[in-house]
């Protein structure tokens, strides 16, 4: 019931948003972030009516998907290996985490299906982070129209883990413009309509500047295994 009663609650916040910035709550994708937790946590989630679970471990992904499988759509959220794309790439359902080449090339090789991926974009700079600078976006993306199993369907990123509300507003919207910048040359291969960003402490702030797609793991499945 507590997983239920967090989903609850988390939905009634996103309305009240989205009417605050007139906005509709069927844009907001809630993603449970279900890394931390157990299979049954996760399958309490599902449950409880969250139909995208998000892992960043590729053993975490194959022991709930073993249970749970196509009972949710499954997001890989972490930092992905090359090498490890071929053991999970058709349960995949979207890809938060694109940002090399050499990944591209692997999920072109391994997957039967087109894959719906989001460019990962370190826009605040951290070196705790991955993921392409800004800088480095556009011409990334145009290099992947040759790979036909690969769609870019939108960009990802995470704010600074700040008390600072200016420094992680501004770091979702520069997301935001840039994603308005890719969507507006009209690629095929690049639809860029959505946005990965905000996540437990910070998902408010980035539903204001225009995320789609919200990773929600604490507050929505706890954190303990």
């Amino acid at each position: 019931m507590e997983v239920q009663a967090n989903f609850k609650k988390i939905q009634e916040n996103i309305k009240q948003i989205c009417n605050n910035i007139n906005r509709n709550p069927e844009e907001i994708t809630v993603i449970g972030v279900t890394k931390y937790v157990t299979i049954e946590r996760a399958q309490e989630a599902v449950d409880a009516g969250v139909k995208n679970l998000g892992e960043n471990r590729l053993e975490g992904f194959q022991e709930k998907y073993a249970t749970i499988a196509n009972n949710a759509l499954w997001h890989f959220i972490g930092s992905l290996q090359s090498r490890k794309v071929k053991e999970l790439i058709n349960e995949l359902d979207y890809i938060h985490s694109l940002d090399r080449k050499s990944l591209a090339k692997e999920i072109n090789k391994r997957a039967n299906h087109t894959v719906p991926c989001f460019v990962q974009v370190n826009v605040s700079g951290e070196e705790s982070k991955h993921g392409l600078s800004p800088e480095q976006v556009h011409t990334f993306i145009e290099q992947l129209k040759n790979y036909n199993k690969v769609e870019v369907v939108g960009l990802m990123t995470m704010a600074p883990y700040v008390d600072d509300e200016t420094r992680i507003r501004n770091t979702f919207r520069a997301l935001r413009e840039l994603r308005d910048e890719i969507k507006g040359e009209n690629w095929d291969h690049a639809p860029c309509q959505y946005l990965s960003m905000g996540m437990s402490n910070d998902y408010q702030i980035a539903i204001e500047e225009g995320a789609t797609h919200i990773r929600i793991g604490s507050s929505l499945v706890g954190s303990t295994k």
